[in-house]
């Protein structure tokens, strides 16, 4: 028996979805912890010092999503795309690390709303490939 049947669920979840998918739940991640970030860094103010190492974490693990994104991107097959893809995910890095360094908010809601409109073209490209086995187009998340 399972001692913590969520994570069972998630990790059966992870291992049963398509590439498309799995593109999708990392959008997912990203975007929940920069709501996080966004919370906690709060709009006028500056953040409390209890919230500074949580801000972090979270800012963190969106640039570990990034990352793995990056490192998805297939060059071959993706082209221009991956190309613009990678452009795109190197300024998202920078602009997390400008808002973790100067707490801005901003910052981090900018990234969040590009991140949810790529999010939604990844859920649509995955949900037209489920169809067929092919994977979307300039990513290879096989590692």
């Amino acid at each position: 028996m399972n001692a913590n049947p969520l994570a069972a669920y998630r990790e059966t979840r992870v291992k049963t979805a398509s590439p498309g998918q799995l593109v999708v739940m990392l959008y997912d991640e990203a975007i929940k912890q920069s709501d996080t970030a966004i919370a906690l860094l709060g709009k006028d103010s500056k953040p409390k010092p209890k919230d500074i190492e949580r801000i972090n974490m979270a800012l963190g693990k969106v640039q570990d999503v990034i990352t793995e994104l990056m490192a998805s991107l297939d060059f071959d097959a993706g082209g221009e795309i991956a190309q613009d893809l990678f452009a795109l995910y190197v300024w998202f890095g920078r602009e997390l690390l400008e808002a973790n360094i100067h707490k801005e908010s901003a910052r981090v809601s900018a990234v969040r709303t590009m991140l949810a409109d790529l999010r939604e073209a990844w859920a649509d490209a995955a949900s037209k490939a489920q169809g067929g086995s092919s994977t979307p187009v300039g990513v290879n998340i096989a590692g």
